[in-house]
């Protein structure tokens, strides 16, 4: 099937499609983006704690996209050790929901 055989309407939404999955990224392109493995690893410990461990830790509670929501955006205090973390101001609220969702799927 050709371009031309296929509706202005089919045209557009492949358009669209294509322009939306190549503005997607992962979570761990996020988190690169947003510098937050300065201070975290996806498996390893270090300045905070790594991604599966915190995935593990909430694994089991029904809130926890919102508590990591809430600890990305406003920061957390005492959760993992002396070291807070600060709030993440140069992360959006969208940005921050879609980073504590992949956190959650990292668990072992």
């Amino acid at each position: 099937m050709s371009i031309r055989s296929l509706s202005l309407g089919a045209v557009v939404a492949l358009a669209a499609l294509h322009t939306t999955a190549g503005a997607q990224t992962t979570g761990l392109d996020l988190a690169k983006a947003k510098n937050c493995m300065a201070c975290h690893d996806v498996a390893s410990k270090r300045v905070g704690p790594s991604y599966q461990s915190v995935a593990e830790r909430y694994a089991s509670d029904a809130e926890a996209a919102d508590k990591l929501f809430a600890s990305i955006r406003k920061g957390s205090f005492r959760k993992w050790g002396a070291i807070p973390m600060p709030a993440q101001n140069a992360v959006n609220d969208d940005e921050a929901r879609k980073l504590a969702q992949w956190i959650l799927t990292l668990k072992n």
